[in-house]
């Protein structure tokens, strides 16, 4: 028996990540039709072909598609001849929409939100077009866990990006598959297979507290190596009790029935 490659081995490992994921948080199930969100950085090229070889497993049965949107007013050298193609080796159509968004003339919230939020606004027209129920995006474990620690230091708050957000409004439900995938594994099936990175330059990027949050993120981790399963064990484990937000209710105040 041939020994397998590098590949084949962290392949292996990221989808039994997959796997995991999915039966925990019931990210996929049978019937499903997904839109994968592809902006052509490495972590959503690994989703697409990730996904891919899950259609190709027996359960849950589900399809997919792909879509890449482009910001007009962002300068981009995106491949879409190379994104096509990583998308037809996995069996997945592949679709390209634009879209924009005027920083100038909307000042109620930062471009970077703008951004996000009119990319999300077509992803959802492109969704129900395309009679899609979920769609997919390539968030892995660091940003879930650097949104936390983002939220909590920027924002007072306790939250970040679940696994899975049922969007009632808009009757669509956002799932996060690699949500259990470390980034640096990303990183290296990247590396090993060849994936061409689109490039993107922002006017915005520099405003964004998130490459000061994943420093952070690595001076925890050298502090204690188990950081990274504790951070994310704490947003499952809450104890409210012994934080300041709980209050006992007052015994003289509950009512009875004598």
């Amino acid at each position: 028996m041939a020994e397998k490659s590098e590949k084949d081995l962290l392949l292996y490992h990221l989808d039994r990540k997959i796997k995991k994921a999915i039966e925990s948080y019931r990210l996929i199930e049978n019937g499903d039709r997904i839109l994968i969100g592809l902006s052509g950085g490495k972590d959503s090229i690994a989703l697409v072909e990730l996904l891919g070889k899950r259609m190709k497993i027996f359960s849950p049965r589900f399809t997919a598609i792909a879509v890449h949107i482009r910001m007009k007013n962002i300068s981009y050298k995106s491949d879409t001849s190379y994104l096509k193609k990583h998308c037809e080796q996995s069996d997945i159509p592949f679709l390209e929409y634009t879209t924009e968004f005027d920083p100038e003339n909307d000042k109620r919230k930062s471009p970077c939100f703008l951004c996000s939020w009119y990319r999300r606004k077509a992803m959802f027209s492109i969704a129900k077009e395309q009679q899609c129920n979920k769609i997919a995006l390539g968030h892995h474990q660091d940003d879930i866990i650097q949104t936390l620690l983002m939220n909590m230091a920027f924002q007072g708050s306790f939250g970040t990006m679940p696994p899975r957000l049922s969007m009632s409004k808009f009757k669509m439900t956002l799932i996060r598959p690699l949500c259990l995938i470390e980034e640096k594994d990303l990183l290296r099936l990247s590396q090993l297979s060849g994936y061409v990175k689109q490039e993107k330059v922002c006017p915005y990027e520099k405003s964004s507290n998130r490459t000061e949050m994943k420093e952070v993120l690595r001076n925890l981790e050298k502090i204690s190596p188990q950081v990274r399963n504790h951070i994310w064990n704490s947003m499952t484990h809450i104890q409210p009790e012994y934080l300041p937000g709980f209050i006992e209710p007052d015994p003289s105040k509950i009512k009875t029935d004598s």
